[in-house]
């Protein structure tokens, strides 16, 4: 039994270190024999990636909110561009995660022909 909870001690250190963080301040990890040199925490960020229409391409869906929301008496809205968002939390180096979300971005969020997209970080 021992060596099952040194197994999972190693593994939470190594795999889910901030998990093992929390457990090892609730005193989870003070088992009678359980061996742990030190608690390893990541740093982790969020990364914002917003993806709209090239200025160029029309967009449709941005029409049809404007023409919406002229019919409801907001006259003063000249355009609307509807885009994407999404939020992502990474771990590491910042510069290794920012180079890395530039190619999310690019290659998997948007569609560099028709889309533009921008990365914003969050400390």
């Amino acid at each position: 039994m021992e060596k099952q909870k040194d197994s999972l001690c190693l593994l939470s250190i190594c795999v889910y270190p901030r998990l093992s963080a929390a457990i090892y301040s609730f005193g989870v990890l003070n088992w009678p024999g359980a061996k742990v040199s030190a608690v390893v925490y990541d740093r982790s960020m969020k990364a914002r990636v917003f993806v709209s229409p090239k200025t160029t391409v029309l967009d449709p869906q941005g029409q049809t909110i404007r023409g919406a929301l002229h019919g409801l008496g907001h006259a003063s809205i000249a355009d609307v561009r509807q885009g994407k968002f999404f939020e992502i939390e990474l771990s590491g180096d910042r510069d290794r995660a920012a180079k890395e979300m530039d190619q999310i971005a690019r290659d998997v969020l948007s569609n560099p022909v028709i889309e533009d997209y921008r990365v914003e970080f969050l400390d």
